[in-house]
Parts: C-alpha cells; structure tokens; sequence
C-alpha cells in the first residue's frame, strides 16, 4: 500500500476558536474555496476538528459505503436534537429496519393522495396574492407548504395554534443546527436568546407530534394519511421481535420528515421564482409550456411527466442551491479515503453545494441554465441534492412533486419580477433560505386555449 498523503488544514484558523469565526460569517465562500487545497482539507473548531471531502468521486465512495462512514459527526449530531433517531439520522445499526418500516408511505400508489392535498395548499397559495403587490416570497410559500406537509402528514391537522408557529419553529430548528455544530459545546447550552428560541421551537414540536401520534393510536383508524401509514407499517424481517414502529420511533420519523420536507418545499420553490424572476425568457418558456399542457385546468399528478420545462427548472435550482446543502458522517473504524489514511472516529463533512458548484464538474456552475438539463439526467455522483447510496432521502419524490406543483400552480396565475436591486443571498442554516427575496406579482391574462 501506498504511503499516507497528510490532510491539509485551512488557513485563517484563529487560537481557540479555530475556523468558527470565518464559517459564521461566509460559511459557503469558507468551503467553496477549500477545493483548491486537495481532494481533504481540515477545519478546526475549537479543540476538535472535521475533514471536508472536496472530491466528488471520494464523496461518492463515502455515501457508497455507510458502514464505515455512518451517520455522526457535528451537524448530525445537532440533527438528532430534534428528529432523534430518525431515518435521516440513525446510526447505521438501525437504518435498514427503518427504511423497510418507512417505504410503504413512500409507495408510487399514495402519491395521487399526498398531490391533491398538494394541489389544493397551492391553489390556496396562488388565490392568496395579489395584483401588483410586493410579496415576502419565502414567507408565503412557506405557510401553505407548512400546511400542504402537514395535512399529507395527519389529515385530521394540528391544533390552529401551533400552525401558526410551525413555520417559524422550523426556520429556528434548522438555522439553530448548524449554528450549535460550528460553536463550541459550552456556548450552546447557555441561556441566550437564541438558544431559548431554539430549545422552545423543539420541544413545542416534538409535544405536538407526540400528542398526535397518541390520537392516531387510540382511534385505531387509517385516516389514508402518511403517519397512518408508518403506524400500520411491519418488518417482515425483523428478528428481534419490534416488527413495528414505537411511539418513540414513529415521532423521530414524523419530526424529520415534517422539518426536511417543509423546508426543501418551500426554499426551493422561492429561489425557483427568485432564478425565474431574474430570467424573464425562461420564465415566459415555462409558463408557455404550462397554458399547452394544462390548458387552463389546475394541475394534477398526471400533469408533471409533461411539464419538462419545470422539472428542468427543479433539478437547476437544487443544483444551484440545494436544501441539504452540508452534512457530515463519521469513520467506525480506521480506513483509507483516497490518498488518506482516516482513524476510527474522523469527523468528515461533504457538501452537494461545494461539488455543485465546481468548474470541473458543471459548466458555468453559477449561472442559472435549466436547458443543460435538456435530453441529460443527471449524474447520480455528481449531482447530490438528496444524497446518495443507501441513505439517500426517501422523500426525494415526495419533495419534487409538491415542488412542481407549487410551481405549476403559481405560475399559471402569476409573473413573478425583481421588486428592487437588493441583492438576494442565502441565508445559511441547515438550508440555504433566500434572504431578502421579495417579488413583484403580476397577473396573467387568461391563456388563449
């Protein structure tokens, strides 16, 4: 075997606090240039430290082999604060038994049922706006993918006045992680303002969800929603007896999917607008394709195979800002990444964005270019917007279908342009959230059908 190449570590890091400073500051500008200095390149945090994997091909051996690099390390663990030992967050010991618990709410044969209530938070989302008024987009959208996730999630609802929390209580929980993953430990657990807000947005959600689940139990009814489903849900190969999900597993499970499915719902349709708003001709291509294919008519599951024009628009916006932008894994035992010898316990961290982002992977990377999506599907090793191998999300399709109908349907009422030079950047939590996002809305003339 070859000799060990040494991981080199970024500069700029400062006594003490390491590269904590430069991450909360440009957290994207900090990793993006890290590439230039090797395939790994190590961050300090404080007294400990993670390894980022530049490289896609050894990013893609990492997602390839979630044995040895298991679910762990700074964002994972602040993950699991809130959605537990959830499918997203498990150790490996446990994600088989839970993925084969999950599938079946996950299942081509429900989608028709989770998209019309999709359908109908977007309809509501579009009757909402107004002719010529400037909209908080993200805001918005927000609210009724909140609504749309939580009705496919429980169609009985959630008590009124947690909905109107819900939002913010998710916005706090995902910036709040990545914020608790770069600082050190004894500054998260302080009384600040901050974590107050965070320790109060989990543990109102996690009661809720917990209330719920009680209610779904002791109704012994298939309300035909999701949590209908993963209760009723059994492991045929379990061996040890818990062939079904426990109350404590079913409210991991239901958290993570309520948290990352809003959130990627809802930040990725508001940069597609912000993107089409900023391109005007796509932007009139894509509501042109829509008036063919719908002609008038609300959009239906049975629409998006032929809205090509707004898949291409989906798969550019994740690739550009992708939800789960950053995350990290750790080694179970001593192994080799590359030219790199890893000690059980490394601490590694990988980002679609960085690979995303890439001039030797994607053609200017940072221009908006739906049409390089034309006649091409997408790399699985390069373009990781869900993650890859077996760990990959299983509500990548859940995601894109209420995505494209939030789009369709908005779309098909409304234009969308710049409401002011303010430049829109993201706003990094555990998403890139579009900060300063707001639109001018116009309404469409009806399509002449």
């Amino acid at each position: 075997m070859s000799s060990s190449a040494v991981v080199p570590t970024a500069r700029g890091a400062l006594p003490l606090v390491g590269h904590a400073p430069a991450l909360l500051r440009d957290a994207l500008g900090f990793f993006s240039a890290l590439p230039a200095l090797g395939d790994l390149v190590r961050i300090r945090l404080g007294s400990q430290s993670m390894v980022l994997v530049c490289s896609p091909e050894l990013t893609w051996k990492l997602l390839q082999d979630d044995r040895t690099f298991d679910k762990g390390g700074h964002v994972m663990d602040r993950v699991r604060e809130i959605g537990g030992d959830g499918l997203a967050s498990c150790p490996h010991s446990q994600h088989r038994r839970q993925r084969r618990l999950c599938q079946p709410s996950f299942h081509a044969s429900r989608y028709a049922g989770y998209s019309t209530v999709m359908a109908a938070e977007a309809e509501a989302a579009a009757a909402q706006l107004r002719h010529g008024q400037t909209a908080d987009v993200h805001r918005h959208v927000m609210r009724y993918a909140s609504q749309a996730g939580v009705r496919a999630m429980f169609s009985t609802g959630v008590p009124d006045e947690y909905m109107e929390l819900f939002p913010g209580d998710v916005a706090t929980v995902l910036e709040g992680i990545v914020v608790r993953a770069v600082l050190p430990p004894v500054l998260t657990r302080l009384p600040t303002p901050g974590n107050r807000r965070y320790f109060q947005a989990r543990s109102r959600t996690r009661q809720t969800v917990s209330r719920i689940i009680a209610q779904h139990r002791a109704s012994g009814t298939d309300h035909g929603d999701l949590l209908s489903s993963l209760l009723a849900a059994t492991d045929t190969e379990s061996d040890d007896g818990s062939r079904t999900l426990s109350d404590s597993e079913a409210l991991d499970q239901v958290v993570t999917f309520l948290l990352a499915g809003t959130e990627t719902t809802a930040t990725t349709v508001s940069w597609a607008l912000h993107l089409l708003a900023q391109n005007p001709q796509i932007q009139r291509r894509v509501r042109e394709q829509i008036d063919t294919v719908l002609r008038g008519a609300a959009p239906s599951h049975d629409d998006l195979p032929r809205l090509e024009l707004i898949d291409h628009v989906i798969t550019e916006t994740l690739r550009l800002y992708p939800a789960a932008w950053l995350n990290t894994r750790i080694t179970t035992r001593d192994t080799r990444l590359g030219d790199f010898d890893l000690p059980q316990g490394t601490s590694l961290v990988y980002s679609p964005y960085v690979i995303h982002h890439r001039s030797d992977v994607y053609d200017d990377p940072e221009l908006f270019l739906p049409d390089r999506w034309h006649g091409v599907r997408p790399d699985r090793t390069t373009y990781l917007p869900f993650g890859g191998g077996a760990r990959k999300c299983i509500g990548d399709r859940f995601a894109w279908t209420e995505i494209a109908l939030f789009l369709a349907t908005l779309l098909s009422r409304w234009e969308f342009s710049p409401a002011d030079d303010r430049p829109v950047v993201p706003a990094v939590g555990l998403s890139l959230t579009p900060k300063n996002l707001r639109l001018r809305v116009t309404r469409r003339t009806a399509p002449d059908c």
